[in-house]
């Protein structure tokens, strides 16, 4: 007597680093806010101030959404992704929007290749840029003008040197830079890009976690994280930083020169926190591309960490039965 009706999908939430090759990640669930709505539910056993340990399975949640067909469901899980605001600890929620918004997954081609075949090289950042930045740097202007209308109401400020609520704003995504002109009206703030306009419709006041309202009379929701001098935005499995300065600013900022990254290739670094079980060499031995070196042990798993390529070992920088964190140094080569 009971008939199918309608769609159900499942996106499980785990406590994982999709651009390491979704290594476990442990924490302290600093924020955690569940989305909701209609169609919308979670299944979980974590609350803001738990702790992700390195002793059990990474698992957050399940976030289930329904649908009367597969793609309405698809996209009842994508915005529901989008709100679904969780710090503390990484998690997989990117990896899981950038399945969802797949062509191929979308249109049901699927197989147990998917992963291999679509990420060949694994999930990086370059699978979460937006094909056109626009939108995100136009809720960027406009986050930033609020805060800046903020700024000039402080109190204390000298006498004919207060701050000044600005409307003109460079936002920087990756190497693109975005004039933006935001202007508050009645029937919604507005932010011109070139010849583009967004609408927004949103109650965001600064220090909210969630942008969530209209643009261009369409539901959105973005999660913010402030930066120093920008926003880090996560909304339909795009995750960009946005610098938002002043036109001058920026016209500054793009003369000074690039800061190099350190040069890490001489060390072991542990890829995920976890326990140091053992190391298998020591200071002034050869080692070969392969060969083992140490083993980490996080989520009920040995991990053997074995090396890129040939070398002696300089120095070692932790000792068995240490507490690793992400990227602490093991060993140093030569």
């Amino acid at each position: 007597d009971i008939k199918p009706k309608g769609w159900a999908m499942e996106a499980r939430i785990y406590a994982e680093d999709s651009f390491r090759g979704f290594m476990p990640s442990i924490g302290r669930l600093t924020r955690y806010q569940e989305p909701s709505g209609d169609g919308v539910r979670v299944d979980s056993g974590v609350y803001e101030g738990a702790e992700i340990s390195m002793h059990y399975d990474p698992m957050i949640a399940k976030l289930i959404a329904f649908g009367a067909t597969r793609n309405a469901a698809i996209d009842r899980l994508s915005r529901a992704l989008d709100g679904y605001h969780i710090r503390g600890v990484t998690h997989n929620a990117p990896f899981l929007s950038a399945v969802l918004r797949h062509k191929r997954f979308r249109d049901g081609r699927l197989s147990t290749n998917f992963i291999d075949d679509e990420f060949p090289d694994g999930f990086s950042e370059a699978h979460t840029q937006p094909k056109d930045p626009r939108l995100l740097a136009a809720v960027a202007a406009l986050l930033q003008s609020r805060t800046s209308v903020v700024e000039a109401g402080l109190s204390g400020q000298l006498p004919g040197h207060g701050a000044v609520p600005e409307t003109a704003w460079a936002v920087q995504i990756g190497d693109t830079r975005l004039d933006c002109r935001v202007a508050a009206a009645e029937d919604g703030d507005t932010v011109q890009i070139g010849r583009k306009t967004f609408t927004f419709k949103s109650d965001w006041r600064p220090g909210t976690a969630l942008f969530s309202g209209q643009v261009n009379r369409r539901a959105i929701v973005v999660q913010v994280e402030r930066r120093t001098i920008g926003y880090r935005l996560f909304h339909g499995g795009a995750l960009v930083d946005a610098q938002v300065l002043s036109p001058s600013a920026a016209d500054l900022m793009a003369k000074m020169p690039r800061k190099e990254p350190p040069d890490l290739s001489r060390f072991l670094l542990s890829p995920m926190p976890g326990l140091l079980v053992s190391v298998a060499v020591e200071p002034g031995q050869d080692v070969k591309a392969g060969e083992a070196l140490a083993v980490v042990e996080a989520m009920k798993m040995e991990n053997v960490l074995r090396a890129t390529r040939d070398g002696v070992v300089a120095t070692l920088h932790a000792e068995p039965g240490a507490s690793l964190a992400v990227d602490q140094a093991i060993l140093e080569f030569e």
